[in-house]
């Protein structure tokens, strides 16, 4: 039986479409120390293709004025997108300095002293998935099922993934659902976030302590390496790590090894690496901020989560997933609502999502997508517009839903939680520690509650 067109989850038969995407070209060096050498790109290593001086570029050029990551390709469905990474003597294409730049075929690109020729450019059809899912992520949208049989071949090889996206759209949720698919699901799944740890005790975190080595170092203490052993370690914001630790890092996943700080002994890990990042790795390469040769050994395969607003059709599921967890009726919410969510642009992407649903079955009201409350995620000061309802009305409003009392209870915690997390981070700047000692808890705790008012699925 088909889908019923109020079915705000169902799947289109246009949505099922095949999709036409560019899959490769071929450029030709046509002057430069380079001459003559001709580069076929089919974007199986990922929908990014990096034109530098760097090991880590497909296309590898000799010429000293072309810089270490000069350029990137992006293989897209309108075809492939030059991208100017930043370079210190810019790419131009025909005669035009280019920063961002859609190509047709047969431009002419010219970077440093070398002269690129672009041709060949083909699409063929993408394989996508018929599943909604895969593993916890969910999304039915063409834009997700395109990524799903990546994922799953992904899933099951050895090799590293930096997952890629806009904060919120899921990234840690995406590598739980890898790790779970993987030969390493009944070992650890261990997350660090390089967001949340006070710089001077990164190291020790990532490879543990013995007793004595610094200030405060009561006991030896083990370090998420040897957590995750048999397992994966799925490194959080991985742009955010220092310079200096990078290099400890890459020297750890290299040897396969980690030495405690204090200590003499080297003990041996079996570990997986996963991360992921909500900035343009590439750019920070070229900028000095993070380490080429540790780029290169955490992005040997690379998934990119689209944004929210490009995953057509995926809101209404999201929300019906969301609001069913919550324990919610399952056709509790209306028609206008799930418009009105689907119009939305969502800046804050799933997480976002997550949290306007929450809100609306704690306070059984529809939120305001218009107001600030919405736009910069729920739970600011502001929440309510003048001559809205008073603040202490939302007890009222739960209680009078007549839900069981421990759902009502853990309703107004998490609305709670939500309103009081996002204040106290925006009155100290974002910073976890200094919100967590105005708090008057732990910084550990803090986050802990942080980390339940985003919730862990999609």
């Amino acid at each position: 039986m088909p889908p019923s067109s109020d079915d705000p989850t169902a799947i289109s038969p246009a949505s099922r479409a095949p999709s036409q995407l560019a899959t490769g070209c071929v450029i030709t060096v046509i002057e430069g120390p380079d001459a003559g050498a001709r580069f076929a790109v089919d974007g199986q290593s990922g929908p990014r293709v990096l034109i530098g001086q760097s090991p880590s570029c497909e296309v590898r050029l000799r010429d000293q004025r072309v810089s270490r990551r000069h350029a990137a390709l992006d293989l897209g469905q309108d075809g492939i997108r030059l991208v100017d990474l930043g370079s210190t003597n810019g790419t131009y294409v025909s005669g035009l300095r280019a920063f961002d730049v859609q190509l047709a075929g047969g431009e002419l690109l010219a970077i440093g002293d070398t002269l690129l020729r672009v041709d060949s450019l083909q699409k063929a059809a993408v394989p996508t998935s018929e599943a909604d899912r895969f593993g916890k992520t969910r999304g039915a949208s063409l834009a997700m099922r395109r990524i799903y049989p990546a994922c799953e071949r992904l899933a099951s090889a050895p090799v590293p993934v930096l997952i890629e996206g806009e904060t919120g759209t899921g990234k840690e949720v995406l590598a739980e659902s890898l790790h779970d698919a993987s030969p390493r699901r009944d070992g650890p799944f261990v997350v660090f976030d390089c967001t949340t740890i006070v710089p001077g005790l990164v190291e020790a975190t990532l490879f543990g302590h013995e007793r004595g080595a610094f200030t405060g170092a009561v006991a030896s203490h083990t370090g998420i390496f040897e957590e995750a052993d048999g397992g994966t370690l799925f490194l959080d914001e991985i742009g955010d790590l220092d310079v200096a630790l990078q290099a400890k890092l890459l020297r750890a996943i290299e040897r396969s090894e980690v030495r405690r700080v204090g200590g003499t002994k080297l003990t041996k890990v079996d570990v997986r690496i996963l991360s992921a990042t909500r900035r343009d790795l590439d750019r920070e390469v070229q900028a000095g901020r993070f380490r080429d040769d540790l780029f290169f050994r955490l992005a040997v395969s690379r998934i990119e989560l689209p944004p929210l607003r490009k995953r057509t059709g995926d809101v209404s599921l999201l929300a019906q997933t969301f609001w069913r967890a919550l324990g919610g009726a399952k056709d509790a919410l209306s028609g206008d609502f799930l418009r009105k969510l689907e119009d939305y642009d969502w800046p804050g992407n799933v997480r976002q999502l997550r949290n306007v649903v929450t809100q609306h079955f704690a306070l059984g009201e529809m939120p305001a997508l218009d107001a600030p409350s919405v736009r910069h995620g729920p739970g600011r000061a502001d929440d309510h517009e003048p001559g809205g309802a008073p603040e202490l009305d939302a007890l009222d409003t739960i209680v009078a839903r007549d839900l069981p009392f421990f759902a009502a209870r853990d309703a107004v915690m998490l609305a709670f939680e939500q309103r009081y997390v996002a204040r106290v981070l925006a009155q100290h700047g974002g910073h976890v520690g200094n919100a967590a000692e105005a708090s008057g808890m732990g910084r550990r705790y803090f986050q802990r509650i942080r980390n339940r008012t985003k919730g862990e699925d999609q």
